[in-house]
């Protein structure tokens, strides 16, 4: 899938978040989404919450391995492991860098660096394996 095809995906199936991530690449077993930092994603103190940086880490693998299989909705999350390495910018958005690791039938497994908009060190880093159902069809 494009990124555009994915835009359109994430937007049908979840509008939930609609606006707060942007893909900013896609390719070859690997993903490059922004989270569009909004005042709901902040803490008290003014830096990026926790639970935000996670979804930026989990949606950017939904969407490497949805680039790589399809429009597969049922994928879902069975494992994380995520580091928060150090305090993200104020108010900046965050990208994720995402290389999957391994694509097999059931099992998809990535990595993701994040980084403030602008920075060269990463605030976290996460490893991700996602479950794929079946082929329906």
């Amino acid at each position: 899938m494009t990124a555009e095809e994915l835009m359109v995906f994430l937007d049908r199936e979840f509008p939930q978040v609609t606006g707060d991530f942007r893909i900013e690449d896609v390719g070859e077993m690997r993903a490059r989404v922004r989270l569009n930092v909004e005042e709901r994603h902040l803490r008290p103190g003014g830096t990026i919450s926790g639970p935000s940086i996670f979804a930026l880490a989990d949606v950017t693998v939904y969407l490497a391995v949805l680039a790589m299989i399809g429009p597969e909705g049922l994928a879902v999350t069975t494992n994380c492991s995520i580091d928060f390495m150090r305090k993200p910018a104020a108010r900046t958005d965050l990208i994720a860098e995402c290389r999957l690791l391994k694509l097999g039938r059931v099992l998809a497994v990535g990595e993701v660096l994040i980084f403030s908009d602008g920075g060269d060190a990463p605030v976290a880093r996460a490893s991700l394996t996602y479950s794929i159902p079946p082929n329906q069809g």
